[in-house]
């Protein structure tokens, strides 16, 4: 094949994805918005319902429980919601690499769900409150696995969100009304997790089924699984990373606080994450486009994160505003008047819509396109570290109000740090020029 041929066969390629682009992107977009909607509105159903039946006791037993299952989700997961899709977005035209990824990535969570209950063995014997409570510690296992093998991933990667998420809608649906059909008391804690379980069970295994309808099937191997792991070990660095100062926060201050205080932050966290999960679907939807741009056409990858960018931070500022000044009022109306103590607490959380979508857009849409995986990783661990040391020094004296300014500023040192870093390597979007390599078609 000729450099001529060549020439003609990238601009061939570039003029169709520009065709589709915008029609997929606005598909993927409205797909990924029903899921975050469904994920947002779901628990503003149950959790005043929960808060009340449970008491704030035992709601914050299930917010520890909870959190600890978020640390072995992320170990099952292990970033393949970025790399796998990063990979079958690259690949999603060659059938045979598809089933290769599909396989590869299979193969290592069966591995990782291993290694996922024997940290929960460990967390039996040493961690007071599930020795107490070991139904709440085996449910919560249930619920990881389950979220883990989730397969989001292929669907975003192949850009045809649609069938994952109509299935993802109905499945947390019905665990809802199972909450409120079986759920009574505060005894009933664990049977949370196990009707979230559950419905995850379900979801990801329709959602396998006709992803191996489309892609033929292929045992897992070992060699196959090892192959996964090595390629989403960056993600997974970083996924872990970032799980310090997001997912276990719950946990981390249950080790220095009553249950009741976990109880009061996890109220507060949970609103704060809803309002910020509204901004996921442009996040989620954009990834694989701007993968597939920075190496078709650079610079409409960085015109498209521009406009990401400023697009979230208007919203997230918008909803951070109304979280913050609204405070008192959501949660009297959400959790009831004997909740009154997680206002300061979201008062606090209140600017985690804002920093978290600034340092989504940053991150996950442009310095893992542009293959600054390193720099990147680096950042969210020691965001890591430092919300961990704060969390230290101020969970103690502090409580709740403590632990969220040690998440707030983890989040903010992040966004900083991104765009300082950029900047300094000239690749922030806003001044971006490609290099010879990424500008080729």
């Amino acid at each position: 094949m000729g450099p001529g041929q060549t020439s003609s066969i990238g601009i061939c390629t570039l003029r169709r994805l520009k065709a589709l682009s915008q029609n997929e992107l606005i598909r993927n977009i409205a797909g990924l918005s029903g899921i975050q909607m469904t994920t947002l509105l779901v628990p503003l159903a149950t959790i005043p319902y929960l808060t009340r039946v449970l008491g704030p006791s035992s709601w914050g037993l299930l917010a520890f429980a909870q959190a600890f299952g978020g640390y072995l989700m992320v170990i099952i997961e292990y970033g393949f919601s970025l790399s796998a899709t990063r990979e079958v977005a690259r690949f999603r035209d060659d059938r045979e690499k598809v089933r290769e990824i599909l396989s590869e990535v299979l193969g290592a969570k069966v591995f990782l769900a291993a290694v996922c209950l024997l940290a929960a063995m460990i967390a039996l014997r040493w961690v007071p409150i599930f020795r107490e409570h070991p139904a709440l510690l085996w449910a919560a296992l249930c619920w990881a696995l389950c979220q883990g093998f989730t397969m989001l991933w292929y669907f975003q990667g192949t850009e045809r969100i649609s069938p994952f998420a109509k299935l993802d809608i109905t499945t947390k649906i019905l665990a809802a009304v199972g909450i409120f059909t079986f759920v009574h008391s505060s005894g009933d804690d664990w049977k949370v997790l196990a009707l979230q379980a559950a419905a995850a069970f379900v979801s990801a295994t329709v959602a396998m089924g006709i992803a191996y309808s489309e892609t033929p099937f292929s045992l897992p191997r070992p060699s196959s699984a090892w192959k996964a792991l090595r390629m989403g070990w960056t993600m997974f660095f970083f996924r872990s990373s970032v799980s310090l100062y997001t997912v276990g926060n719950a946990f981390i201050l249950g080790l220095f606080a009553p249950t009741t205080i976990v109880g009061y932050y996890a109220a507060a966290e949970k609103l704060s994450r809803a309002a910020y999960a509204l901004l996921n679907p442009i996040n989620q939807a954009v990834y694989p486009r701007v993968v597939r741009l920075i190496h078709q056409a650079p610079l409409d990858a960085a015109r498209l994160v521009k406009r990401t960018l400023v697009l979230i931070g208007i919203a997230g500022g918008c909803i951070s505003m109304v979280l913050f000044v609204c405070a008192p009022w959501i949660v009297t109306i959400v959790f009831g008047k004997g909740y009154f103590p997680v206002v300061p607490v979201l008062e606090v959380l209140a600017f985690l819509p804002l920093l978290v979508g600034l340092n989504g857009v940053l991150g996950i849409q442009w310095m893992l396109p542009l293959g600054m995986d390193y720099s990147f990783n680096v950042i969210i661990l020691t965001a890591g570290l430092l919300n961990m040391g704060l969390a230290i020094l101020l969970a103690p004296g502090f409580a709740g109000p403590g632990m969220a300014w040690a998440v707030v500023s983890s989040e903010l040192y992040v966004v900083i740090a991104m765009y300082f870093w950029l900047s300094r390597k000239r690749r922030d979007p806003f001044h971006f020029a490609p290099t010879t390599e990424e500008g080729r078609t």
